[in-house]
């Protein structure tokens, strides 16, 4: 059946500990690999161990992923609300969703959810349809390897709409705790 939200809600109904440990194990691994990757554009060239510069010029060399060496000015926007907004939250959220079952999260993860899976229908439309032919490093320039960019993408597109759909449809967090409060 339908949920208030409107959606269907199909298997939401079961306890929310697997998405929990998901939720919690992303939101961690989401703090070293902003500070240590996705803030070296960002960041004086020399902040970074020369190993770290390396794997960001591999990572680049074998996805063809223009964003993080060359970033445009809009990518450089959300890379800045990654570091500033984004990064406060991650360890906040990775305790609450460790923990489980805490309802104060609902909030902030529909918050962070709604901005990230925003954040992430221009740069998956960017990588899909622009013309990357004139960068160097090149871009992707075949639909292959457009696609396996989009893959590494992917799922910072879809573990934040799960996270949203289950802090809008799942009953745990749907409901306030009804209990009074001495």
């Amino acid at each position: 059946g339908a949920c208030r939200c409107g959606c269907r809600c199909v298997a939401m109904a079961a306890a929310p500990r697997w998405r929990e440990r998901l939720f919690a194990l992303y939101f961690l691994s989401h703090i070293p690999v902003t500070l240590l990757i996705d803030l070296q554009p960002l960041l004086p060239s020399g902040l970074h161990p020369p190993a770290l510069r390396d794997l960001l010029e591999s990572y680049v060399a074998s996805f063809k992923d223009p964003f993080m060496l060359q970033p445009p000015e809009w990518f450089k926007a959300f890379m800045f609300c990654e570091a500033l907004l984004q990064l406060p939250f991650f360890p906040i959220a990775a305790y609450a969703f460790f923990k489980g079952g805490c309802k104060w999260i609902r909030t902030p993860a529909i918050i962070y959810a709604t901005h990230v899976v925003t954040s992430l229908c221009p740069i998956l439309a960017h990588i899909l349809f622009h013309d990357f032919s004139t960068l160097e490093p090149p871009g992707p320039g075949t639909l292959r390897e457009r696609l396996l960019l989009v893959s590494v993408y992917s799922p910072y597109l879809l573990i934040p709409l799960l996270l949203l759909l289950t802090m809008l449809c799942h009953p745990h967090y749907k409901h306030p705790d009804k209990r009074k409060r001495k």
